[in-house]
């Protein structure tokens, strides 16, 4: 007999290679095993044995020990060395250690049992030993899967990395974007402002330049005074914005000096710095500004208008304002009869310290007039010819007629530049460019 097996039976149960040249040993362990529902395949000898492996997928070999050619110990050597995962028994019918400790050191066996057997211990042991195979598959495929599983983690925590690098250059290029946009909103503000500025100055009828001359003195006397960014920012604004409050006068008590004004044109005029607060009051950013516009009028001797504040209770952007105010408007005639000369405006603001104004205020305007040629901000003064693209424009740059053209810190560029030379040919007169770090244009 080279090699039988069994009729066919469902491929989930244990598979059992029985190798024997007994056939009566081969026919019982048949007989009792399909009987337990195991499928059985037999062969006579080792050879046989191996070939049958070849063929088919076995769990478990149980081999005899002692067979012609081939003994247990042989065969089951050769069949571990070319079937490792399947578990090998060995059936001995006489105890000599020596056979088993060779079986046990070539052929790896997992258990042994001797002829003749037992029915219900041969069926322990096959079944301990298939559930040990089971266990130690179980072993295998979780440790394959445990490594995949780690494979797919370190690609997944790859793809989260990129995925976190490209959020974050997203946010930072979104974060630079609002960054630039905030800038660009505060840029348009500030040039809103003296555009309102330029339509009030004109409804005034002063002087072309006259709140941006007051607005630069009030900047320079909070310097002095040691005002921070907010407070620098609100006085600006309300210089730029003090007359707004003048919209609803007269043109003949806008051309009439305020000491010249009587009755209830004086009154009506007296009220312009509520009516500033009133019409910024609804942005709250102007806020601060609108406090200051209201405050204008204030004396420091309490003697002012509305409220008749005293010292330091008039805000402190308010004392500033009213000296820069004053100070031009001598100059222009807009407080007395006659235009008095710089000097002898100083010389008034100097007398009335205590009085109408604040001290302190008046020591820092007389530490600015001292020092200063009194310019509208830094840089150097070019001729339209000599601008390239890149400068930045250091002052506003106004018309002749005092209307601003460009605000300062506009990045001028060649359409721009064009644009400035042809407005000079046209209206046939020079425009005061100053430009900032003109060296250091792209």
């Amino acid at each position: 007999m080279n090699a039988l097996a069994s009729s066919p039976s469902s491929a989930s149960q244990p598979k059992v290679l029985c190798v024997d040249d007994e056939p009566n040993i081969l026919s019982s362990l048949r007989r009792l095993l399909r009987a337990n529902g195991y499928q059985v395949l037999v062969a006579d000898s080792g050879a046989a044995g191996l070939a049958v492996l070849q063929q088919e997928a076995v769990d478990v070999i149980i081999s005899d020990m002692r067979m012609p050619q081939m003994n247990g110990a042989q065969f089951l050597a050769a069949a571990r060395a070319s079937w490792p995962a399947t578990m090998r028994l060995l059936l001995t019918g006489y105890s000599e250690v020596q056979s088993i400790q060779d079986a046990v050191n070539a052929g790896e066996i997992c258990r042994y049992i001797t002829k003749p057997w037992v029915d219900g211990d041969l069926l322990m042991v096959l079944r301990d030993v298939l559930e040990r195979r089971q266990l130690e598959q179980e072993k295998v495929r979780l440790e394959a899967l445990t490594v995949q599983q780690n494979a797919q983690l370190r690609a997944l925590n790859q793809s989260l990395e990129a995925k976190v690098e490209e959020r974050t250059r997203l946010l930072k290029l979104e974060h630079a974007a609002t960054i630039a946009a905030n800038a660009k909103l505060r840029h348009n503000f500030v040039v809103t402002i003296k555009i309102f500025s330029n339509m009030i100055e004109q409804r005034a009828h002063n002087l072309p330049g006259h709140t941006r001359q007051i607005a630069e003195l009030a900047r320079k006397m909070g310097a002095v005074l040691g005002l921070d960014t907010r407070d620098s920012q609100d006085l600006a604004i309300a210089a730029l914005l003090h007359d707004i409050g003048k919209i609803g006068l007269s043109d003949a008590m806008l051309q009439t000096p305020f000491t010249a004004l009587q009755g209830e044109t004086l009154g009506l005029f007296r009220r312009h710095p509520v009516r500033a607060e009133e019409l910024l009051m609804p942005l709250e950013d102007l806020r601060g500004s609108a406090a200051i516009l209201r405050s204008q009028l204030e004396r420091f001797d309490g003697n002012g208008f509305p409220d008749g504040l005293t010292g330091l209770a008039i805000p402190i952007g308010a004392r500033i304002l009213a000296v820069a105010v004053d100070y031009y408007n001598l100059q222009q005639g807009a407080m007395v009869q006659r235009h008095l000369r710089a000097d002898e405006a100083v010389t008034l603001i100097l007398d009335a310290a205590g009085k109408r104004y604040d001290p302190q205020v008046v020591a820092a305007f007389r530490q600015v007039v001292n020092n200063s040629d009194m310019g509208i901000g830094a840089g150097v003064e070019m001729l339209s010819t000599e601008l390239v693209p890149g400068m930045v424009l250091a002052r506003d740059m106004v018309s002749r007629d005092g209307l601003m053209l460009l605000s300062a810190d506009h990045v001028l560029d060649a359409r721009i530049i064009a644009h400035v030379r042809d407005f000079e040919q046209k209206a046939r007169c020079r425009l005061a460019i100053w430009v900032r770090n003109p060296t250091g244009a792209a």
